[in-house]
Order: structure tokens, then C-alpha cells, then sequence
């Protein structure tokens, strides 16, 4: 019987790097990680497959709008999340009855017009933090309304940053006001 010979090593892809050596990674550790090599501009990274999480995603059907048409159908949506909020969400009527009071104060109050900004910026900050707030709760309750421990924390976060906005709001509105009343009373 003939020995066979040895089949040939199959040639390196062009798209992808030999593996260094043991001796060579224990002299340069980071040569592996090294895309600068010289091979003239030619790109070593693999073509990314579809089970690649960094693989761009398949386009999504339900984002076929474009243009005036695409900005029609988000504020059609954004109107339908306010109307959400204010029939649902007790808090968020109360921010907003708050803010009906506060919002007029802040543009009518004798003071330079970056304080405005802070003043009336406070104010909807509360209220956007208060609308991420509901849709995480409902994303949420959407997924189960069984007690979880994950489901809590992720409501307590939530109640949380709805908490520093309004402490914000606060001392915002102190810190801008406290003169300005300081002022009046000082007559």
C-alpha cells in the first residue's frame, strides 16, 4: 500500500489574519489586535454574517413612511401619547396642572431671558421625565403583572429620576426666584 501524501494546507482567505504564534503573542501581546498591518489598504475584517450581533437588521416594515408623510404619522402619535397620559396617568395630570400654573409665571417674572429658559426648561423636563416614566411602567405591566424583583426596580428607577426632576425644578425655581421675591418684599 501507498502512503498518501500529505494533503496541501489550504491557502489563507485574503479577508482573514493567520493566528500568531505563542512566541509571538508572549512578545507583543497586543499584534493580534494590531489592524494597522501592511497590506495596502486591504481591509482584514470578515464580512459580517446575518447571526453577527453587530450584522446591520433587516429593514422593519412598519417604518415604510418617509418625509412629511413620516412627520404627519409621529405627531398623529405623539397627540395620541398625550391624550394617553392625561386620561391614565393621575401624575402626570398633576405635573400638568403644575405646570399650567408655573409655565405663565416663568415667561411674566422680571428676569433675564437665560432665567426664562431655566424656568420654563425645568418645568418640561418634569413632564417628559414624568412621560418615559409611564411608558416604561407600561412597557412593563405589558410584559407581565406578576411581582418581579427586575419589574420593581426598573418602576423605583423610574419614580427616581421623575423625583430628581422635580428636585430640579425646585431648585431651579428657588434659586432664580428667591431675589426677585427677595426684591419685592424688600420694598
Amino acid at each position: 500500500m501507498r502512503a498518501k501524501a500529505p494533503a496541501p494546507s489550504p491557502s489563507p482567505s485574503p479577508l482573514r489574519r493567520p493566528a500568531p504564534n505563542a512566541a509571538a503573542f508572549a512578545r507583543d501581546p497586543h499584534a493580534e489586535n494590531d489592524s494597522h498591518d501592511a497590506h495596502d489598504g486591504v481591509d482584514t475584517h470578515e464580512p459580517l454574517g446575518t447571526d453577527d450581533p453587530l450584522a446591520p437588521l433587516p429593514p422593519n416594515p412598519y417604518k415604510g413612511n418617509r418625509g412629511l408623510t413620516r412627520a404627519w404619522y409621529a405627531l398623529k402619535h405623539s397627540v395620541n401619547g398625550f391624550q394617553v397620559a392625561i386620561r391614565e396617568e393621575s401624575a402626570f395630570r398633576q405635573e400638568l396642572t403644575l405646570a399650567a400654573i408655573l409655565l405663565p409665571i416663568g415667561v411674566l417674572v422680571p428676569v433675564d431671558a437665560v432665567s426664562h429658559a431655566l424656568l420654563i426648561g425645568s418645568v418640561l423636563l418634569v413632564l417628559i421625565v414624568e412621560l418615559l416614566n409611564s411608558s416604561v411602567e407600561a412597557a412593563i405591566d405589558r410584559i407581565s403583572l406578576e411581582r418581579h424583583e427586575l419589574s420593581k426596580r426598573a418602576k423605583d428607577l423610574g419614580s427616581a429620576a421623575v423625583t430628581v426632576a422635580l428636585g430640579a425644578c425646585l431648585a431651579t425655581w428657588g434659586f432664580i426666584l428667591w431675589p426677585v421675591v427677595g426684591h419685592w418684599l424688600g420694598r
